[in-house]
């Protein structure tokens, strides 16, 4: 039994009826029942969204932190918060509903703010290093349809791609939560308790 820093982010639009956030409340519930102490931050992307790249960040991401002006510095002030954020974690969930077969565009702001050069991940070895390791992750995906296994799983870029961008800066520990079928006749009235019974039948 150990101290843990979690980190919750949250995008759905939905708020308090939000089917991903209450996935995700359940993991963190498992996870605060695990671990002696946890420090849970929670962030809603829906409510307190980061800003889009601009060309103005790419060139202050990219000036040595010595060099940077004012302006520059303060324009990338979201992005440090974000990555010392997720420097600071031992575990995140992060709530997903899937959007037109993707993630919401407050979640691509988040990612695309903490994926950073020398930051989160480097190529001062000639290939790709990932700089945020040994941190676990869990998504909590939610959809109307089925996207998991079927004629549907092949327009699922959720998981997919986030097991990808998270790997990619470093953080290879991934486990997937579903709550999905929700629209689907004779399966959308069970969907919420299938998946929260096999969140509580998981060992964190």
């Amino acid at each position: 039994m150990t101290k843990k820093n979690v980190l919750l982010i949250k995008s759905s639009i939905n708020g308090d009826f939000s089917k991903s956030n209450q996935l995700s409340n359940a993991i963190v519930e498992k996870i605060k029942n695990t671990y002696q102490e946890c420090l849970i931050e929670t962030i809603d992307l829906s409510e307190n969204p980061l800003p889009f790249l601009t060309a103005e960040m790419y060139r202050a991401f990219s000036t040595p932190k010595s060099e940077r002006s004012p302006a520059q510095s303060a324009v990338i002030l979201p992005s440090e918060n974000a990555i010392q954020q997720i420097k600071k974690a031992d575990i995140l969930v992060l709530a997903v509903p899937l959007y037109n077969f993707g993630i919401p565009a407050s979640l691509k702001a988040w990612l695309d703010q903490i994926a950073r050069a020398n930051e989160t991940f480097s190529y001062a070895t000639g290939a790709p290093q990932g700089l945020l390791t040994n941190k676990k992750v869990y998504l909590a995906i939610s959809s109307g349809g089925v996207y998991s296994e079927g004629m549907m799983k092949a327009y699922d870029f959720t998981e997919n791609y986030l097991r990808i961008i998270l790997g990619f800066m470093g953080m290879t520990d991934v486990e997937t939560f579903r709550l999905e079928g929700i629209f689907v006749p004779n399966m959308g009235e069970h969907a919420v308790n299938k998946a929260l019974e096999a969140v509580e039948t998981f060992s964190f």
